[in-house]
């Protein structure tokens, strides 16, 4: 429906933005959304950025940008991939530029907590409130909080990012009759595995997130902290050198290429076969049953191991976001889209382009069971399990525990290498 100067009218029911969905349907609750009245242009175009963009993420997006366009006529989405390694440069020259997309999604929560601390994000109350948040995990928003009462986004998903994977018959024939649990059990193991054109690990020795991860990893498994609860510098510890021993002492059980490995290289190590162990979130399992269908009953994940026993594990999780930058011109039409992505249709599909990879906000999509008869997730119920509530409850570098202030300036602290270079060195 259009006004007479041309703009489209977009009332804000909650039916209208959730394309229909039945009284009895498991996604959304039928409201009035707690924001606008309409579209502010007739033609309005919406900028999405993601740096997850495989070919079946691609057409999961296609059809929510599809199913949105023909609900609301005038309204155009425009997909446009970025990358895990560079969005923070490209954030900032948008940001700079004036150039901002209108949604983002799929990066870090820390990212868009700094971003709303330089006043460059949206609140995201309005859009939390016409999902619903009682249909979330119990503190699936807790790293989106601020000090001032408001939302920086939402999760588009939850990833355990710091899965220990391991080759069961790889263990079998090394006479290893238990999962490493502790670090000195893993290099035990790799080194046991490794032999025949098999290496024990693949991580990363490279200046880049990947190995800023796993050192994050490592030195919240020696019982560590990048930084205290009030934020000052708490990296100069024992902790610390611990865990850098540690990652040294597995540079021989990793390929010659890990001095330039990142998130692709440490993926495909493990799924090829070319490693007995892996570091990585549940893609692994879509990619190993695709590409290497051979080891698809040999594989299972457990949190990554930490220096002893009596150090509690924790699990990584980037809490890949939804966020509205500021600047936006399309406010109104953008927050109706932000809430259509967890349509359950449009969400399940995207959840499902890579199963048990990017795992669902929402408890009530985790029980549909158009999500539940995934053949990947019957197959893996108990590793898929295990990443879904270990990631709904973990952290990252941006809130490393329930006792920290959110920290702002993780995104620069990623984007500086100042954790890689530790380890590249």
């Amino acid at each position: 429906m259009h006004k007479s100067d041309g703009s489209i009218i977009l009332p804000l029911t909650r039916r209208k933005a959730l394309l229909g969905l039945g009284a009895a349907s498991a996604g959304l609750a039928l409201s009035a959304m707690p924001f606008g009245h309409y579209a502010t242009a007739a033609e309005a175009t919406i900028r999405w950025w993601s740096p997850q963009s495989s070919p079946d993420q691609l057409a999961a997006y296609n059809l929510q940008i599809a199913k949105f366009e023909a609900a609301h006529p005038g309204v155009k989405v425009l997909f446009e991939p970025t990358s895990d390694e560079a969005y923070p440069a490209q954030m900032a020259a948008a940001f700079a530029s004036g150039q901002v997309p209108d949604i983002v999604t799929h990066i870090p929560s820390f990212s868009v907590a700094s971003y709303y601390a330089k006043g460059l994000v949206e609140p995201f109350d309005d859009v939390i409130k016409a999902i619903g948040p009682e249909k979330y995990f119990d503190g699936a928003n807790k790293t989106y909080a601020t000090s001032d009462g408001h939302f920086t986004g939402t999760g588009i998903g939850n990833t355990a990012s710091d899965n220990l994977w391991v080759r069961k018959d790889l263990m079998e024939k090394a006479g290893i009759d238990k999962i490493p649990d502790t670090w000195d059990e893993l290099h035990a193991a790799a080194k046991k595995m490794q032999g025949g054109g098999v290496y024990g690990a693949p991580l990363p020795f490279a200046k880049n997130s990947a190995t800023s991860f796993v050192v994050t990893t490592l030195i919240h498994g020696a019982g560590g902290q990048l930084f205290t609860p009030d934020l000052q510098v708490a990296i100069d510890s024992d902790a610390t050198a611990n865990a850098l021993e540690f990652y040294t002492s597995m540079r021989e059980l990793c390929p010659p290429g890990a001095t330039g490995y990142s998130w692709g290289e440490m993926i495909t190590g493990f799924v090829s076969g070319a490693t007995a162990t892996g570091y990585y979130a549940g893609r692994v399992l879509a990619n190993v049953n695709a590409q290497n269908p051979d080891i698809a009953d040999k594989i299972t994940c457990v949190q990554y191991p930490t220096i002893s026993s009596s150090v509690a594990k924790t699990t990584l999780n980037d809490f890949p976001s939804v966020f509205i930058p500021k600047g936006t011109k399309n406010l109104e039409v953008t927050k109706l889209f932000a809430a259509f992505l967890f349509d359950p249709e449009g969400y399940i599909k995207q959840l499902l382009a890579a199963p048990g990879h990017v795992l669902p906000v929402l408890k009530t999509i985790a029980q549909d069971p158009a999500y539940t008869s995934n053949a990947i997730i019957q197959k893996y119920p108990k590793e898929v399990e295990q990443m879904t509530v270990n990631a709904a409850k973990g952290y990252n570098m941006g809130f490393e525990s329930a006792a920290h202030k959110p920290n702002t300036k993780s995104v620069d602290i990623i984007a500086s290498d100042v954790l890689s270079e530790m380890a590249w060195h």
